[in-house]
């Protein structure tokens, strides 16, 4: 089939064979001038079109189906007829017919193959995709199996993906799916983590860390806990953090809980026994006035070290400090007055002194008052400034989160602690330099030691509080509350009641004349 300028290869016959002869011929449309092309006959110095052969490996997808030579191209010939007698028509070398120019119309060939499937180019030139889905088996002695078991055309909407269903996708090899996969699909509370170099389906399972977890198979990532939780052993899942404090469940807790009760009833059996024995020598000593609020401010001392145990609240949190600074400023003030009142009671029995006019309960009640004003003067200007708050500390152990009172401003909380440590240093300089005054009832010996107790125990509780956290924090607290209390109710009191059981002839009116 020729035309003037136009030469068409030939195509396949039907007499080849069809696994070989296929659609492997793509037309190339080239143009030339002034020379002849190998092969072909000349035209003067007209172009000369050509189709070339490229070989199968370009059109591998239709090598099956032999090509029918009904392919229709007429309209492509007149075509390129009408274009070429426009174009050549003239003798300038810029109207020459170029290949190029086939694109347009090559793109809208369609044609059918024996098998009855429709072929066509798209708007780039490539054809639908047409592929056969085939099953290897891949045996021993290098010995593969192929079988077709369906298709995919993307040309056909209706079944682009088709499986056949009476087709053995897996057998007779194989009794269960195989996996495609170079390694098993890791398991929750894994991620996967690509191998350098290897294929996207090969990857290791690394382990989820603190904090993190994943619920599903293949997890890419693992998901970050919150801050209240944690991860559980399998990485699996959150689970809520424990609550650190110093509770009554725990053993600590409820043993100091168990410890300040006691001491409690025991201050409370001292203060019955003295207002028992109210009008005797050894009670009236040194001011029983004094006695009584030493002991009944012992006791609150004792109380108070409950509100450090259990769940801490806000309320809690502004009252356990402010209660124990100005209860324990009470009880040390007790003891300072008790210390001047043997001062001002040996001084006055010189001749000429004037320090009988500080003997008496109104200057001990003075002394106590203006001391603890002090206490309670330093508590309010820290409640208004920047008083204690409830805070969560989650980071300071990964594992359970520290509930505890913040104190605000820890200079306000140092600042009682000095303030009652420095009238704790008074009254032993006082009780120190007393301690040699001819009286039966000198209680300045008693009251030295209980001082340095007092004082032993909150030198050491500094450096204490500040290297502890959570409940270990609030148990040093308690333990320099009770011990320093237990210290000025063994050294002051308990001596009274030594006597008033046990020796019980020193505690009358002619005893204590005939001693004088």
């Amino acid at each position: 089939m020729r035309r003037p300028g136009i030469r068409f290869s030939s195509l396949p016959d039907e007499s080849q064979d069809r696994s070989s002869t296929g659609v492997d011929k793509l037309l190339v449309v080239v143009s030339e001038t002034d020379k002849s092309l190998d092969g072909l006959g000349t035209c003067g110095e007209r172009p000369v079109l050509d189709f070339r052969d490229l070989g199968s490996n370009y059109i591998e997808p239709l090598m099956r189906d032999n090509v029918p030579q009904e392919w229709n191209l007429g309209n492509l010939e007149n075509t390129l007829l009408q274009l070429g007698k426009k174009r050549v028509s003239s003798q300038t070398r810029e109207h020459l017919f170029h290949p190029g120019s086939l694109n347009t119309f090559l793109r809208n060939v369609t044609f059918t193959t024996f098998s009855g499937d429709t072929h066509s180019f798209n708007k780039y030139g490539d054809p639908p995709g047409r592929f056969d889905i085939i099953k290897w088996y891949y045996l021993p002695r290098h010995h593969i199996v192929r079988t077709k078991v369906g298709t995919f055309n993307a040309s056909d909407h209706k079944t682009q993906f088709y499986i056949n269903s009476s087709a053995d996708l897996w057998g007779p090899y194989f009794k269960m799916i195989p996996p495609s996969l170079c390694n098993a699909p890791c398991v929750p509370g894994y991620r996967k983590s690509k191998r350098e170099g290897a294929p996207s389906c090969c990857y290791d399972c690394v382990q989820c860390v603190d904090g993190e977890m994943s619920n599903t198979s293949d997890a890419p990532n693992c998901f970050k806990c919150t801050d209240y939780q944690l991860s559980d052993i399998q990485r699996t899942g959150c689970i809520p953090k424990m609550i650190n404090c110093l509770s009554y469940e725990d053993i600590l807790g409820s043993s100091l809980a168990s410890i300040a009760l006691m001491l409690f009833i025991q201050t409370s059996a001292v203060q019955a026994i003295f207002v028992k024995h109210w009008d005797t020598p050894i009670v009236k000593a040194n001011n029983q006035t004094l006695s009584c609020l030493l002991l009944i401010s012992l006791m609150l001392c004792f109380l108070c070290t409950l509100l450090f145990i259990g769940q801490p609240t806000q309320i809690c949190c502004l009252l356990r400090q402010v209660t124990f600074g100005i209860v324990f400023t009470t009880s040390v003030s007790s003891v300072l007055a008790k210390t001047l009142t043997v001062v001002f009671a040996f001084n006055a029995t010189k001749p000429g002194s004037k320090m009988k006019r500080y003997i008496g309960t109104q200057t001990s009640i003075l002394v106590v008052t203006v001391c603890t004003l002090g206490n309670f003067g330093i508590s309010i200007v820290w409640m208004a400034s920047n008083p204690p708050f409830l805070e969560a500390d989650m980071f300071s152990e990964k594992d359970t989160i520290i509930l505890l009172c913040n104190e605000g401003s820890v200079a306000f909380f140092f600042s009682i602690i000095g303030y009652i440590g420095a009238l704790a240093v008074l009254s032993l300089i006082v009780a120190f330099l007393a301690k040699d005054f001819p009286d039966r009832f000198n209680e300045a010996k008693n009251i030295t030691f209980s001082m340095l107790v007092f004082c032993s125990v909150w030198v050491t509780f500094v450096p204490a509080y500040l290297s502890s956290k959570g409940s270990r924090m609030v148990a040093v607290e308690i333990f320099a509350i009770l011990s320093s209390s237990s210290g000025l109710l063994g050294c002051i009191l308990f001596p009274k009641c030594f006597i008033i059981f046990f020796k019980p002839k020193l505690n009358t009116r002619e005893t204590v004349v005939l001693m004088r």
